[in-house]
């Protein structure tokens, strides 16, 4: 069905009521204006997604970068995908100068830890880091993750490329997803939002939002709040 044959927004909203005797007109009114907005927001997201899947050939990844996987074993890129035909890597905030990993990354990859057993059913999941593999491993381990697959990039060449180590050698994650014919690799998307795309108070996000702490946190009174960010531990 095409969108234009959808039924209308504000008559889907019509259809709400809350589970809980006793709101008053105000609220129903309100919630109403906003289950119209969830409507369309939801309808929107479906079209962003579409069109995500119908971008025509991306380049093709021309250099031949290495990784070492947690056997110690060097290989390319298109050996990440193993019998998949696409690839989804994140590259996170854990070089060889970091004393322990970037909180955010850290609370990101707790979250995908939770899925990656599934998502590896449909693609290939990799994580790409630059501290040696074996101590990506190690914090692995004590996080108590079991169903991530980590990599170690061997030199800077792939993380200089992508443009995620700074001039004072601090690192930016990247989340990017690589499709295969044979043994060709092509982008497939990566993300192109930057630091100066964020909105004015705002962190540089993807759209969706792909962190579930802050999905989760907008459903609440409180927000995301403004003085706040996640922490290794508490």
């Amino acid at each position: 069905m095409g969108f234009d044959q959808l039924v209308p927004a504000p008559d889907l909203a019509a259809k709400g009521k809350s589970p809980f005797p006793g709101e008053t007109a105000e609220y129903r009114k309100a919630r109403q204006a906003l289950l119209r907005e969830e409507i369309e927001f939801r309808r929107q997201m479906t079209r962003l997604v579409e069109l995500r899947r119908s971008l025509p050939d991306g380049p093709v990844i021309e250099k031949d970068y290495r990784f070492k996987d947690a056997n110690g074993n060097e290989v390319g890129l298109v050996e990440l995908f193993g019998d998949k035909q696409t690839l989804v890597t994140y590259f996170w905030m854990y070089g060889p100068e970091r004393a322990r990993p970037c909180p955010m990354c850290t609370n990101w990859l707790g979250a995908v830890n939770g899925n990656a057993a599934d998502i590896k059913q449909r693609v290939a999941l990799k994580i790409l880091g630059r501290s040696p593999v074996e101590r990506q491993l190690a914090f692995a381990q004590e996080r108590g993750w079991r169903d991530l697959d980590f990599v170690q990039t061997v030199g800077d060449g792939y993380a200089r490329d992508l443009g995620l180590i700074n001039a004072d050698g601090s690192e930016n994650p990247a989340l990017g997803v690589f499709k295969r014919d044979g043994e060709t690799v092509r982008l497939f998307w990566a993300s192109e939002i930057t630091m100066e795309m964020a909105d004015p108070g705002q962190d540089p996000r993807d759209a969706p939002d792909i962190a579930s702490l802050w999905s989760i946190l907008d459903l609440t009174p409180e927000g995301r709040g403004t003085d706040w960010y996640p922490k290794l531990s508490y």
